[in-house]
């Protein structure tokens, strides 16, 4: 039984595996780039992608009469085996390549062409019925394939990751609510400032999320111009007439998704702004993840010397020295994780600045930063939410009293007693240690008990009101 099928190519002849449905070039690619260890079958979206794309091209193309019609139909069955999540250990191409994306294309050519010759009856290579470069990529390159592929998978991985940052927001809103009669010191520059709750300081998390979520969502709709049938640069050479049309509305339809053909073709080919902004737009949802973390690190910090406002739920041993420590290992993974996206941006800024004339041959980085970004982030924050948000709990009575004990509660005086006198009571208590309570009611006798349960009740603090006498 023969167990290996001669493939060749404008370099030469290799012997094939016959089990294996890539072919020559993706065998050259596999031997030529080992960077990352991740292949693109770990990227389920962006195979599904190159289905919808190669199905698209063949419908066109067999509309546009370049393409028998049995021929499209053995390659729109590959393709449907592709969308469908089948044949995914076949796609072996490092997610990092050379050549601008040709191995990705290649390798998603030479498995639907093996399919469908197996469809059509033939063997894997007989080629002179389906050929990988003469039908699969019919009025295609891949300078226009590959990047409408990454496209599509793109925006499903960012409608994926959303999915996720709305759970986080939930998350966040739901602990405002069950927090929100806690009272506690709100600080700036890490000083006592003025009263709030800890409620406000979750639903200010959960604010924070909802406007990131909103500025991913606007950023996504900048990924569904395309730019297929531009083929090598964009003049439409090899593409039949009304190709590019026809072949954008079957993408359409296919995918589900309202991809729209880019108005210039050539412009649309060489440019990588897109990215440049959806990236960004991650980084700063990124940067203020991490930012909330570092908050909840210093919030649960201690618990007999920090803040100890809130109670992270315990998940490991913290010490392998120190007995009883437990360390807020799920906000430090999350940080990392975000460092990680916060990196990526640069990469992607590179790459995208790195593009000569027509076309931008660093998009396989580009590609490898933004979809490992919103994995890794994406995992980072369901382990946020699942981990630690969900499982806080907080200190009440902590709260209450370093509320109180602050002289940062002075502040409310001022409308009564102005500035000078509030900055001098600060000053007294700080030196001697007594409280405002002591000085501004018993000793000085500025204002009464009564007024002052009024300008100190807990109502007034969550939801101050001006009382100036």
């Amino acid at each position: 039984m023969q167990t290996t099928r001669k493939e060749h190519d404008f370099l030469g002849e290799l012997d094939i595996p016959n089990h294996l449905y890539y072919g020559i070039q993706t065998y050259r690619a596999k031997e030529n780039f080992n960077i990352t260890g991740i292949p693109i079958s770990r990227e389920a979206r962006f195979i599904k992608a190159l289905g919808f794309v190669k199905k698209a091209a063949a419908l066109a193309n067999r509309d546009c009469g370049v393409l028998d019609p049995k021929i499209a139909e053995a390659i729109c069955y590959g393709c449907d085996q592709l969308i469908a999540g089948k044949f995914e250990d076949q796609f072996v191409s490092d997610l990092i390549q050379g050549g601008a994306g040709t191995s990705c294309n290649m390798n998603a050519n030479e498995v639907i062409a093996n399919i469908g010759l197996e469809y059509l009856g033939k063997k894997k290579g007989d080629y002179d019925f389906l050929h990988p470069n003469n039908h699969v990529n019919c009025s295609q390159s891949t300078n226009d394939a590959y990047p409408t592929a990454f496209r599509i998978a793109l925006y499903m991985k960012l409608t994926d990751y959303l999915k996720i940052l709305v759970e986080l927001e939930k998350a966040f809103r739901a602990k405002g609510q069950e927090f929100n009669r806690v009272l506690k010191m709100g600080r700036t520059q890490l000083q006592d400032a003025v009263p709030m709750t800890l409620g406000q300081e979750f639903n200010a998390f959960a604010t924070t999320i909802g406007e990131d979520i909103l500025r991913l969502r606007e950023a996504q709709q900048l990924v569904l111009e395309v730019n297929m049938g531009a083929t090598a640069i964009g003049t439409r050479v090899n593409a039949p007439e009304g190709y590019p049309d026809l072949c954008v509305a079957y993408l359409r339809k296919e995918s589900g998704i309202h991809v729209v053909l880019a108005p210039d073709l050539i412009e649309a080919t060489g440019d990588t702004g897109a990215y440049v902004q959806i990236m960004g737009t991650l980084k700063r949802n990124a940067i203020k993840i991490s930012k909330i973390c570092n908050d909840l690190r210093l919030l649960s910090s201690g618990p007999r010397t920090g803040f100890n406002e809130i109670n992270l739920p315990a998940r490991q041993p913290g010490s392998s020295i120190m007995p009883g420590k437990v360390n807020p290992v799920i906000p430090e993974v999350v940080n990392q994780s975000c460092y990680y996206v916060i990196g990526q941006d640069l990469t992607v800024t590179m790459a995208a600045e790195a593009g000569q004339l027509q076309l931008n041959v660093m998009e396989p980085i580009i590609a490898f930063a933004m979809f490992t970004s919103l994995e890794y982030l994406g995992n980072a924050i369901m382990s946020l939410v699942d981990k630690c948000i969900i499982g806080i709990t907080a200190n009440a009575d902590r709260c209450a009293e370093m509320v109180m004990n602050s002289i940062g509660i002075v502040t409310q005086l001022n409308p009564i007693v102005g500035y000078e006198i509030s900055a001098s009571i600060a000053g007294e208590a700080l030196k001697t240690g007594k409280s405002v309570h002591e000085i501004v009611v018993v000793e000085r006798k500025l204002i009464d008990q009564a007024k002052w349960d009024e300008i100190f009740s807990i109502e007034n603090l969550i939801n101050p009101k001006f009382i100036n006498k």
